[in-house]
């Protein structure tokens, strides 16, 4: 069995994903750890959202102009947030605006997930590559990070196999 999400875990750790697919206990795993959805449904809440946790871990970075859930993100094959930096000139000043775009999947989704995707693209602002300096930031934002990393993909695997998890829908 193919886990596209897992291909750089250990062997052993995939091992036990298989072994929850096959029995059948992955979406019942998943539920008993996050078992409800988040309510930040709309671009007005997330935006929000997202300048809290801005403000609370990364007051002095860039400002941020907008935030917002984007239906044509496909996560799947793309990506699960993305973030922009978009220059423009206006007369002889350069304006630089950032956003943050989450996929539209996420707007039912535990809140635990929404907030690493946030995290994630936040963390781009300060550091553009993965490297040790940007994981680091983003465990100081969200210090459960990496376990919450692992566990979207599993979500994600379980959606490849069959679709959303009905209690998040």
């Amino acid at each position: 069995m193919k886990l596209k999400y897992l291909s750089h875990y250990p062997n052993a750790t995939k091992e036990q994903v298989i072994q929850l697919i096959e029995s059948g206990n992955l979406a019942k795993h998943l539920l008993r750890k996050y078992p409800s959805a988040h309510s930040i449904t709309d671009d007005k809440k997330l935006f929000s959202y997202t300048m809290a946790l801005k403000n609370e871990h990364m007051k002095k970075s860039s400002p941020l102009s907008k935030t917002l859930y984007d239906g044509k993100i496909n996560v799947i094959h793309n990506a699960l947030g993305t973030h922009h930096f978009i220059s423009r000139v206006q007369g002889n000043k350069l304006k630089a605006k950032n956003e943050i775009r989450v996929s539209s999947m996420f707007k039912k989704a535990p809140e635990d997930f929404l907030e690493m995707i946030v995290v994630h693209e936040l963390a781009h602002f300060k550091e553009k590559e993965h490297n040790k300096a940007f994981y680091k930031l983003c465990e100081y934002m969200q210090p459960n990070y990496h376990q919450v990393e692992f566990d979207l993909r599993l979500y994600l695997t379980q959606v490849d196999l069959e679709g959303k998890i009905g209690a998040w829908s």
